[in-house]
């Protein structure tokens, strides 16, 4: 517990970049058994690619640096409950544990909306752990969110 502690805690600082640019406040890491590690973050809006979750630039850095499209034995650390697609790349990618911190009521693929991640008719169902730093993911999202809807209210006084 410590460690998944320690390791979404350096999600929750890639999350940080993410809002500091005006990018939705998710991190992912992804963690091997050997102690390397990748991070990224959300970036959709200033890379103009809509796949451009943390998750999903988290496993292509992996899979590109690690030259296998298998990450076998890898840690997902993501402080926000994966979407559908982040969820498909997980499977398909065989990571072996997914730890997230908030819920995503709207777009959760692993517990809230749907359960793709222990859907046993698929053929790969990581382990999974949620709730590690949540408040403080859920927080970040909300002031995040808060910020932005009052630069639109201001914007739209103008």
């Amino acid at each position: 517990m410590a460690l998944d502690s320690y390791y979404m805690n350096k999600a929750m600082q890639a999350a940080e970049k993410a809002a500091a640019i005006g990018e939705v406040p998710v991190g992912a890491l992804l963690l091997f058994p050997d102690g390397s590690e990748f991070i990224e973050h959300n970036a959709p809006i200033s890379t103009h690619d809509t796949s451009a979750h943390a998750e999903m630039r988290v496993i292509r850095s992996a899979c590109k640096a690690l030259q296998n499209y298998r990450l076998a034995g890898s840690t997902l650390y993501v402080t926000l409950e994966p979407c559908s697609m982040c969820a498909g790349a997980i499977i398909h990618a065989r990571i072996a544990r997914v730890v997230y911190a908030a819920t995503d009521a709207k777009t959760g693929a692993v517990e809230s909306l749907y359960q793709l991640l222990s859907d046993p008719r698929l053929n790969h169902q990581p382990e999974i752990s949620s709730g590690i730093m949540a408040e403080e993911s859920a927080a970040l999202l909300k002031q995040f969110f808060r910020a932005r809807r009052k630069a639109s209210k201001q914007q739209s006084r103008l």
